[in-house]
């Protein structure tokens, strides 16, 4: 079976390990293969061609990752119905000619904050970024019980696209928008830096550092570095964090079932993933 996962930056995933180790382990060989826009021999190719290629040279299907996650519903014949309520596809399936979008991101953050934050405050929750990821998360905070949510974005229409959008199904939770300049002036129970910040191409932290305090916790989806900026100095203020590990690893538990039809070990995709911290 052949498997893509499309996007920039990206050499350093760890997505085709752990969808390869599985498969091996079930005696079902696959070939993951990293479609890096950023490091195309002849320069960019536009997403359309990219999705084209795949589906013509009898890949499988494709991972979505930064930036094309919102993108890639042009070039798709079907949207699950959680990648259209949430508005981004991760996952998309080559199946009987028909292109089909999912989004895996939603519940893989959900899964790796239960497990790892299961007594977390959700009273009031900071997300940065509300791109193609970033919605992903936002639903998953909601579901998670945040009573409410402020979102931020670098760019300010989207943050508030990203606010109507969970406004219809966010029932009694309140939702909000800020600037990032009024950053210092709430204060959140949670942090969550759903941007690519922090990743080993953008250095830096989306979150102020000097704003991090003990009673906050802290998450971030990027997991290369594991360690991010904002993550090393959450440690060092005394905050609880939530490594991007746990989001990389279950949104790949639900990807490689949609794509083989088999139930994944989880456990051992997990243990596949921490292989490449030693």
């Amino acid at each position: 079976m052949l498997i893509g996962l499309v996007g920039r930056g990206i050499q350093q995933s760890r997505t085709p390990r752990m969808h390869m180790a599985e498969g091996a382990a079930q005696g079902h060989r696959i070939l993951y293969q990293i479609l890096d826009a950023d490091a195309f021999p002849r320069g960019e190719a536009p997403l359309e061609k990219i999705v084209d290629a795949a589906e013509l040279c009898g890949f499988a299907g494709l991972n979505v990752t930064f930036p094309y996650k919102i993108d890639v519903m042009a070039f798709l014949d079907e949207l699950s119905p959680n990648a259209r309520a949430i508005g981004a596809v991760n996952t998309v399936v080559f199946r009987n000619g028909r292109r089909i979008g999912h989004n895996t991101d939603k519940w893989g953050f959900e899964e790796g904050f239960r497990r790892n934050l299961p007594d977390a405050k959700m009273g009031h929750v900071l997300q940065i970024g509300a791109g193609g990821a970033g919605v992903a998360v936002a639903h998953a905070l909601l579901s998670l019980g945040a009573d409410r949510l402020t979102i931020t974005d670098t760019n300010t229409a989207r943050a508030a696209a990203l606010v109507t959008q969970l406004s219809q199904n966010a029932g009694a939770a309140q939702v909000d928008a800020i600037g990032l300049d009024q950053l210092p002036e709430i204060a959140p129970t949670g942090v969550v830096n759903a941007t690519p910040m922090g990743m080993a191409k953008l250095p830096g932290s989306a979150y102020p550092v000097e704003l991090l305090h003990p009673d906050l916790w802290v998450a971030d989806i990027v997991y290369f570095p594991l360690e991010t900026e904002l993550l090393a100095a959450a440690r060092a203020a005394g905050c609880r964090v939530l490594l991007g590990s746990g989001m990389a690893v279950y949104q790949a538990v639900r990807a490689y079932e949609l794509f083989t039809g088999r139930k994944p070990d989880p456990m051992r995709m997990k243990a596949t993933f921490d292989a490449f911290i030693s």
